[in-house]
């Protein structure tokens, strides 16, 4: 039986740290500020914009909310960010994903300056990650990595396969374990024979969004399992991963929800403080 990683006990652990950066911060007169863009009234982008908002202020970070129509334009959503990025309150600016079909994720990421980006998803900033240079990390991803950190396992020499080739995740995670010496595999989901890969892998991390894909024969015996789908089933949140027989061969799973989840706000926060933090110095 394996160990179910308790996503909201390790943020919290790691919210200890932040906390102290941010009154350390503000000691120095400077309050850390986060920007939060919500376009439109999807339910579940108002929940997590609550989350992020609620913990942001537990840890003693401004929040600045703007939430707008669904019908805005996307030349009004790059100016609302232009005006942000020239604002020097404010030291990460997030815009919540996904936008209304109409406007251009890819632009408005775009036009966020690099400096504020704190989901890591500018070009520049991938391109940082890409060839091993500091630039802000896209939160998911950075929180996969303190998950597995979380449970004591050595990653350096170990076998990491990632599921998922997203900008979001699939592809950051896979940087971020090679940058700890693992030797990564990305798979996707028209990967053939997907089994044969994943059966090898001491860390299996899956973000595609496809219930039930990863069952516990193709799990290897005592792997490190990370689960970050989160897929509506029967009205309930199910991930990649067939949790129950799963946890009987790894040896250690995150839940869905209670997994990732928590982690990845926790690094939000994380990355607006170093965005405070690089102002002073």
């Amino acid at each position: 039986m394996g160990k179910i990683i308790d996503g909201r006990a390790a943020a919290a652990e790691v919210c200890i740290e932040i906390k102290a950066r941010v009154q350390a911060v503000c000691d120095k007169g400077v309050q850390p500020c986060l920007a939060v863009v919500l376009v439109g009234d999807n339910p579940a982008s108002k929940a997590y914009v609550g989350m992020k908002e609620k913990k942001a202020a537990e840890l003693g970070i401004k929040t600045v909310g703007h939430k707008l129509p669904a019908e805005t334009t996307e030349e009004d959503l790059i100016a609302l960010v232009k005006q942000m990025n020239d604002d020097p309150s404010i030291h990460g600016i997030l815009v919540q994903l996904p936008l209304p079909k109409h406007i251009s994720e890819d632009n408005v990421l775009l036009n966020i300056s690099a400096a504020k980006d704190v989901d890591g998803l500018h070009p520049e900033n991938a391109g940082m990650l890409l060839t091993g240079r500091e630039g802000f990390i896209p939160c998911t991803p950075k929180g996969c990595v303190k998950l597995v950190e979380s449970t004591g396992t050595e990653i350096s020499g170990k076998n990491c396969v990632v599921i998922g080739r997203s900008n979001i995740v699939g592809k950051p995670a896979a940087l971020l374990m090679l940058a700890k010496n693992a030797t990564v595999t990305m798979c996707h989901s028209r990967t053939k024979n997907l089994a044969e890969y994943t059966r090898n892998a001491d860390i299996l991390i899956s973000a595609v969004g496809v219930p039930n894909l990863v069952t516990a024969d193709m799990i290897k015996p005592g792997a490190v399992v990370i689960d970050v789908a989160q897929c509506r089933v029967d009205g309930a949140w199910r991930g990649d991963v067939d949790f129950e027989s799963a946890l009987e061969v790894a040896s250690h799973i995150t839940p869905v929800p209670g997994g990732v989840g928590p982690m990845t706000i926790a690094m939000l926060m994380e990355n607006t403080v170093e965005a405070a933090e690089k102002t002073l110095a």
